[in-house]
């Protein structure tokens, strides 16, 4: 008993540390916020809120974010239009080519986003639809779509196909069955693909340093720019106000839409 009782204290403080060490740096970024100082120094010289007030002030910040919340919301739109028919293909249906289709709409998953951005880069500048925000929408949509696609798969896997076929025995249309049955099905995974798209979206910066401009500066790439010439706390807080953003999104998913629960049946 007391062996056991050891090992458990041993794993758990094995656990608390590697907890600590995981979220060390969001620790040492949320304490830096509040820094008073005018350059990033550890650990603070004072604790006050005038770097956050520095963000909102901050006009590049607020184009950025203005930039990145138009994209990502379009973009986990038509995420969700491309990704549910296409989960509704590759789930329900039995056809030649289907592995690779598949494996097609998952590829954007295993490249690395430099090249992925370097490759959109040399097909949108000629086009030209670099620096505008069809281009960033089009760029975004390919690292966007395979989990809208993934998450209503896994809808689609879990729901019961025999209540689509007795509403089309009973005479219901093809579209009446999809918008009675089929939707209210895969709602959660299609709601979590589309808040999923827009944060990996909103959030998105290699590709993004590809194909922006001067005109549609995202807010990622508004930080990189800002902090090439200058280094504060302002930062730190902006930085800690989006981690919280994401935090508020993921907890109100999950407890709304039950993501854990979806993503594990796929």
């Amino acid at each position: 008993m007391n062996t056991r009782r050891l090992t458990s204290t041993v794993w758990a403080v094995v656990l608390t540390v590697l907890y600590l060490f995981l979220l060390a740096p969001i620790l040492i970024v949320f304490v830096e916020s509040f820094d008073t100082s005018s350059y990033l120094r550890f650990p603070p010289e004072g604790f006050g809120l005038d770097a956050y007030r520095q963000v909102f002030a901050n006009e590049a910040f607020r184009e950025g974010f203005r930039v990145s919340g138009i994209t990502a919301a379009a973009t986990a739109l038509l995420a969700v239009v491309t990704g549910v028919p296409a989960a509704l293909a590759l789930t329900r249906l039995r056809f030649r080519g289907r592995a690779a289709i598949e494996a097609a709409f998952l590829s954007p998953l295993l490249v690395p986003h430099i090249v992925l951005g370097l490759a959109l880069l040399l097909i949108l500048a000629p086009i030209p639809l670099t620096d505008t925000y069809v281009g960033l929408i089009l760029a975004h949509l390919g690292v966007t779509v395979p989990y809208v696609v993934r998450t209503v798969s896994a809808s689609l896997v879990s729901a019961d196909p025999r209540a689509e076929e007795a509403a089309r025995t009973l005479g219901a249309s093809g579209l009446m069955t999809f918008w009675r049955i089929t939707l209210p099905a895969i709602r959660p995974g299609l709601l979590s693909g589309g808040i999923i798209a827009f944060l990996l979206s909103f959030d998105e910066t290699v590709i993004s340093l590809f194909v922006s401009g001067q005109h549609t500066v995202p807010l990622p790439v508004a930080v990189l720019q800002y902090v090439e010439y200058r280094s504060d706390p302002s930062v730190a807080s902006l930085s800690v106000l989006l981690v919280l953003l994401s935090v508020v999104v993921v907890v109100l998913v999950e407890r709304g839409l039950g993501l854990r629960r979806t993503l594990r049946s796929g």
